[in-house]
């Protein structure tokens, strides 16, 4: 149940319950929003400007507020709780609403040291990253950016619940919860060792039916290889499944077997690996990457510097 749920529920209920909604903190709210994003009591005092003992106690009050532990200890920092999950998207939803209301209210990324994190899935963060970092820096010197590249299949409900605000990746989400806005284009090519025997300058689909292929592994949920194999006779040529694609590369550059990757990719490798590129003739060679956010998240000015600042970071490639 969202929190605006619960406060009509309350509505629904009579004027007692009303009363004591009256009486609650909602700087609380503020605090759980901090603690939700560093998951740490410490970080997240430091971030609102409170002593530690102060967040605790809010915390504390918290748990009596929405009857539920909340917070678990976990390690040095702390879990949220299954209902603290629930919570998150629809406080900090109104917490970002209320603020693009307030008189001055704006994100202002010249003196702003908000935290963005986003998710890039491999290996584009081999492409964009320090690109990326750079023209942050220059355009927001205080913002901060944590890129992370380990995406799995909780990543829609870290962007649902904001603990993710943006993804970059080839995968495009069907549900109407997500926005997917096209960065770029990639062009695909095989990988094949410069001494490869059968291969030359451009493969058939036909020819690749007969070679041995290494490719990210397919059960892994941002495999770049689970588009050219799933559903496809190409799956049982594959010989070698790896973690990454550096990984899939280097083996390519030791064997005979092949590797459907990234011109780029390749290119970059190309000469410390001993690699070829190959020009595919019967598969998709453009692959369209994204960026995804979920709509909760559109309402809040930051949200939207960060968009624009990835829409024109995209359109340079």
């Amino acid at each position: 149940m969202s929190v605006q749920n619960e406060v009509m529920s309350l509505a629904e209920n009579g004027s007692t319950e009303l009363v004591q909604l009256r009486n609650v903190d909602l700087n609380l709210l503020t605090v759980f929003d901090a603690v939700m994003q560093v998951q740490n009591i410490t970080r997240a005092a430091h971030a609102l400007g409170m002593s530690q003992p102060a967040v605790s106690n809010a915390v504390a009050r918290l748990k009596i507020m929405f009857n539920d532990e909340l917070f678990m200890r976990y390690g040095r920092g702390i879990q949220p709780t299954h209902r603290a999950y629930q919570l998150f998207g629809s406080i900090r939803q109104a917490l970002q609403i209320v603020q693009n209301e307030l008189p001055g209210a704006g994100f202002n990324p010249l003196v702003s040291e908000r935290v963005f994190n986003v998710a890039i899935c491999s290996p584009l963060d081999i492409r964009l990253t320090a690109k990326l970092f750079n023209q942050i820096k220059e355009s927001a010197s205080h913002v901060q950016l944590h890129l992370n590249s380990s995406v799995n299949e909780n990543i829609e409900r870290k962007l649902r619940y904001q603990e993710k605000d943006f993804l970059i990746s080839y995968s495009h989400f069907e549900s109407e919860e997500y926005s997917c806005e096209p960065l770029f284009k990639d062009e695909f090519v095989l990988a094949v060792s410069k001494d490869h025997p059968r291969i030359n300058n451009m493969v058939s689909y036909q020819q690749l039916l007969v070679e041995q292929h290494a490719v990210v592994g397919l059960n892994l949920f941002s495999s770049l290889s689970r588009s050219y194999y799933e559903a496809s006779e190409l799956a049982r040529c594959v010989a070698y499944q790896g973690t990454d694609m550096n990984s899939v590369l280097s083996v390519v550059s030791k064997t005979e077997m092949v590797a459907i990757a990234p011109r780029w990719l390749v290119e970059d490798y190309a000469e410390h690996l001993n690699l070829s590129v190959v020009l595919l003739s019967d598969l998709e060679r453009e692959r369209t990457c994204y960026l995804s956010w979920h709509h909760a998240a559109e309402r809040d000015s930051g949200h939207q510097w960060m968009k624009a600042v990835l829409s024109d970071f995209g359109s340079k490639f």
